[in-house]
Order: structure tokens, then C-alpha cells, then sequence
């Protein structure tokens, strides 16, 4: 795949994977960029890097959410291994040593951040805040960058004043909408683990993703991914039209207004260069 010299300096964001499958997010430029999570596996990046003409070698960080497999399963191998700085709060990374699904550990490449304190990589500036899930300790990151503002929030139990005020400011949002309500009910998993997705510390519904949404849209929100769909309780066309009927009650046309995609569980998403 052929590039201009403009589409070099464009920032671009791709989606390599989102479920409990396995997370990862890129957000950077050709030259210079970062991953948000490391649930899958290196060859899938690599592949899905190029695809969109990022050399493996321009990645100079990850940022970690929390410590569940999903998102932190290859982390050992990038770390260490390729010497790529790994970003984490002191609570996330002991998290991930005692994760035994992760083969190698992390110590050069280690680096531990601190909630609401804001760090530089390159160009982008970077603050992590507290998500509410049941790991040991879950983050979003806000990231300013070139008059633009990124916000990424997953594997949320409920929405606090601390989502809503980085979500309101962001340009670009990835926000969970993990199931769909009626398909949780009645599915087939046991009531404990119902009880675990939808008790205020494990995941956000369709519904409450959509409202929350529509409670923070403005003129600024150019984009929304909505990222890790259940598999069993959840189907893409539902989570769209959630989100969509929320928009629209408030005037708001996906795709007009501000472009919505779902985020796959398996494929690598659709560019969007900024």
C-alpha cells in the first residue's frame, strides 16, 4: 500500500481487535505511535500494522487499561522482549506479574503512572483516570494531541462524574457497549455471572452506553467506536441502533453528525485518519 507524504504526518487511529478475545488499539501517525492494550497476539499486530503502513518498529508505548488476559496477554513478549516501554499504574502492573497467562515479565520496559497525572510521549499528552470494573485496577486514558483530544473507555461498571467530564471534551471516543439488556436476561449464562456484568463493577449495557452518549454529545465529538460486544449477549446492529435512537432524540444523525462504528471482535476496523 502505496502513501503520500501527507498521510505520513495524518494521525490515525485502528481498532486490531475488541472482546473478550482479545483488545488492542492504535493511535498514532506512520512515524510515531502507541497501543492501548495487548490482548493479541504479536504476528495479528504486526500483520494488521502494515496493513495501514505502520512499520512494528514505531510503536514507542503501551498503555494498559488493567490486568484481565484479555487485555494484557501478549504484554510480556512486546515489553521486555521488543523493548517497548509498557505503561501501567503500580496497582495495574502487579496485576499483570501475577497473571500467570502472561510468559514473560516486565522489567526494563516497565514504566508506572500515576491517576489524573498527566505524562508526555512524543507529542501526545497523556492522563489516565479511574474506571469502575472488577479487576484490581481499571484506567481510561485522555490523550491531547494536535488540538485533538482521545478518549478511550472500556470494561466499564457503571458511568462516574470522572468518565463523563474526559468523555465530554474528547474529538474521538471508544466507549463500551457491552450487552444487550433483553439478551442478557434471557441468555444462557448461570445468574451469578449475569449478576457479575451487570452489578455496577463489570460492564455497560447498549442502553446506558447510548444515554451516556447523548448525554455528552456536542459539536466537538467527531467520532464514536463503540468497543467489546459480548458475543452471546450482545449483536452489532443492535448496539448501532441503540446508540443511533438515542442520537436522534436529541437531533443528532450517526453518520451525519458524527460518524459511529462498531468495533469487531476479530477483524481489524476501518481507518480514520484525522
Amino acid at each position: 500500500m502505496q502513501y503520500d507524504l501527507l498521510t505520513q504526518y495524518k494521525y490515525k487511529f485502528f481498532c486490531l481487535g475488541s472482546g473478550s478475545s482479545g483488545n488492542c488499539y492504535y493511535l498514532g501517525t506512520n512515524e510515531n505511535g502507541m497501543l492501548i492494550d495487548a490482548g493479541i497476539g504479536i504476528r495479528n499486530v504486526t500483520k494488521a500494522l502494515r496493513e495501514y503502513g505502520v512499520a512494528f518498529e514505531k510503536i514507542k508505548a503501551i498503555l494498559i487499561t488493567h490486568d484481565h488476559t484479555d487485555h494484557v496477554k501478549t504484554v510480556g513478549c512486546f515489553g521486555d522482549k521488543y523493548n517497548i516501554p509498557i505503561y501501567a499504574t503500580d496497582t495495574v502492573h502487579e496485576g499483570i506479574q501475577r497473571n500467570k497467562v502472561i510468559q514473560a515479565g516486565l522489567h526494563q520496559s516497565k514504566r508506572v503512572i500515576e491517576k489524573e497525572v498527566s505524562f508526555s510521549i512524543n507529542e501526545f499528552n497523556i492522563t489516565a483516570f479511574d474506571v469502575p470494573h472488577d479487576s484490581i485496577e481499571n484506567v481510561g486514558y485522555y490523550i491531547e494531541f494536535d488540538k485533538q483530544a482521545f478518549a478511550l473507555v472500556t470494561d466499564i461498571g457503571r458511568i462516574t462524574d470522572k468518565i463523563r467530564d474526559y468523555a465530554r471534551k474528547a474529538n474521538h471516543l471508544v466507549i463500551e457497549a457491552n450487552y444487550d439488556e433483553h439478551l442478557l436476561q434471557s441468555g444462557k449464562y448461570p445468574h451469578y455471572l449475569k449478576e457479575r456484568i451487570r452489578n455496577g463493577m463489570g460492564h455497560l449495557s447498549n442502553r446506558l452506553s447510548a444515554e451516556f452518549i447523548a448525554s455528552i454529545y456536542n459539536e466537538k465529538l467527531q467520532n464514536i467506536w463503540l468497543c467489546h460486544l459480548s458475543q452471546n449477549n450482545n449483536h452489532p446492529e443492535i448496539a448501532f441502533k441503540t446508540v443511533e435512537q438515542a442520537l436522534a432524540t436529541n437531533g443528532v444523525v450517526a453518520n451525519r453528525d458524527v460518524r459511529l462504528e462498531i468495533l469487531s471482535r476479530h477483524k481489524v476496523s476501518g481507518l480514520r485518519e484525522f
